[in-house]
């Protein structure tokens, strides 16, 4: 499932104006100071795993990550998913789920937050270092499903492997700016499908690869519990 951004903007404008979330209260002064130490918390940790060995450009890039964290943190509550309507996603013809609903709420999040990200981290960082800061946003999943599609389609071409690889990459970099761990996979899902169908595109049948890797799975758990008996 993915929205251009062009529709997400389109429907937003006219949602997200303040009488919409005059409902929701805001944070108390202490849950808000919580939030944001966790928030400081959490980009410390991800810089300093780095090892920069230099306090000021760790300084800039905890703020840069935290700031990022917050702004995230924010819209995220300020824009429920009822603020979208209950319409179809245009793709598929069925309404839209709770979930689809939050994720094109929270698409809807300024840019600029995704360009100061990106910016201050480039700043100070090499680029694989920026990449090892973004897998720490997302668990490491562009690792985890490029070694599933080695396990799926193992005579995976260098070419097949690089394409998938930016596919995923992608990915990472626009999951970045959701909150949960379902947000961020529902983002992957996206490219995974793309990934797949580029699969098809080469000859390759993706469901036929994956239900022959399910299939032996499935037999070696399968042998692994008679040979214990």
């Amino acid at each position: 499932m993915t929205y251009p951004r062009s529709l997400i903007a389109t429907i937003l404008l006219s949602l997200f104006t303040a009488p919409a979330f005059a409902q929701f209260a805001p944070p108390t002064a202490e849950a808000r100071a919580r939030s944001d130490a966790a928030a400081d918390a959490r980009a410390a940790e991800w810089v300093a795993a780095l090892k920069l060995n230099d306090a000021p450009r760790e300084g800039r890039l905890t703020a840069v990550v935290a700031t990022h964290l917050k702004a995230v943190r924010d819209w995220y509550n300020d824009h429920p998913a009822s603020a979208v309507p209950a319409g179809i996603n245009p793709t598929t013809g069925r309404p839209l789920s709770e979930q689809e609903r939050k994720i094109i709420a929270d698409s809807a999040m300024p840019p600029a937050v995704h360009t100061a990200l990106m910016t201050g981290l480039r700043q100070d960082l090499t680029e694989p270092q920026v990449e090892a800061v973004l897998d720490k946003y997302t668990v490491g999943k562009v690792a985890f499903t490029l070694k599933g599609y080695h396990a799926i389609v193992p005579d995976l071409t260098p070419k097949e492997e690089e394409t998938i690889l930016g596919f995923l990459r992608q990915a990472r970099e626009q999951a970045v700016d959701f909150k949960n761990m379902k947000q961020i996979s529902a983002i992957f899902e996206i490219y995974k499908t793309k990934s797949e169908q580029y699969l098809n595109s080469q000859g390759r049948d993706w469901h036929a690869l994956f239900k022959a890797y399910v299939d032996s799975v499935q037999a070696k758990k399968k042998a692994d519990a008679a040979a214990k008996k």
